[in-house]
């Protein structure tokens, strides 16, 4: 026959074993579900914005392999970086007039077209373009429209405006080596309007932009160029900077010579 005690010790166990069960209960039917993953929030379901998605290989292990998304969201950051406004990132070769343009200006497009096709393995360009002479003309349009393209394969392009960037520049010194520095060493520079503005380039401007242009020639890294100048205006400025864009851009440099006629915004 149990003891009290016996008795006792076994009703409490019993007793917390059902208060257990009964508090475990409780809480299952009372307690909320785990929230399901919001999938409206990802750019990507597939990945969700990891840009890398988990698949099986032979062996059972799990690696982790690039998503679909990825390319595009590569292009996106190099877009960014690149410091092309909103609204010259829409300068395209398929929207450039042709209709009822000089010669001069179809000749500039057809190197620009020429341009983008001469490239390495790794589709950045071989050679560097200039595209100068009169103003309004589309040397802008068809640099941009070549910057973009080269950006869609996931080439690097660092816009460079001239005026607006020597303005920055000049506002903060301190930056000055860095900012020359990525210029030097992007994989592909636009500088745009070289020599803009004054008649009088203080010396300061033109240190920077031999430092800039002397570098590139070196490492034979491509440039983009447009300017109001020739290469001879480019010379009267400094012969080193004029000589060494002119051989630079032998096979794809286009001079727009003429009156009012090439500007096509005055049409």
């Amino acid at each position: 026959m149990k003891s009290l005690k016996q008795a006792l010790a076994e009703f409490d166990l019993e007793e917390i074993k059902r208060r257990a069960a009964e508090r475990a209960s409780s809480l299952s039917s009372t307690a909320k579900p785990e929230p399901a993953d919001d999938l409206s929030k990802y750019r990507c379901i597939k990945c969700k914005d990891d840009e890398f998605v988990l698949i099986r290989n032979e062996s059972g292990t799990d690696i982790a392999v690039p998503c679909e998304c990825r390319k595009e969201r590569a292009a996106e950051r190099l877009m960014k970086s690149s410091r092309i406004t909103q609204e010259f990132q829409s300068k395209r070769f398929n929207n450039f007039v042709q209709d009822g343009r000089p010669l001069q200006v179809i000749d500039a497009l057809k190197a620009a077209c020429n341009y983008v096709k001469d490239v390495d393995d790794k589709g950045i360009p071989n050679r560097s373009i200039a595209l100068l002479g009169r103003p309004g003309s589309g040397k802008t349009h068809l640099l941009m429209a070549i910057s973009n393209y080269l950006l869609a394969k996931g080439v690097q392009v660092l816009y460079f405006p001239f005026v607006e960037g020597f303005n920055e520049i000049k506002g903060n010194l301190d930056t000055l080596e860095s900012r020359i520095f990525q210029l030097q060493q992007a994989d592909v520079l636009f500088i745009d309007d070289l020599f803009k503005g004054r008649k009088e380039i203080k010396d300061f401007v033109i240190e920077q932009v031999f430092a800039i242009i002397n570098y590139r020639y070196l490492e034979k890294k491509p440039t983009l160029i447009s300017s109001e100048k020739t290469i001879a205006g480019l010379c009267e400025i400094d012969e080193g900077i004029g000589s060494r864009i002119n051989e630079m851009c032998r096979d794809y440099r286009v001079i727009l010579t003429g009156g009012i006629e090439l500007n096509y915004r005055l049409q």
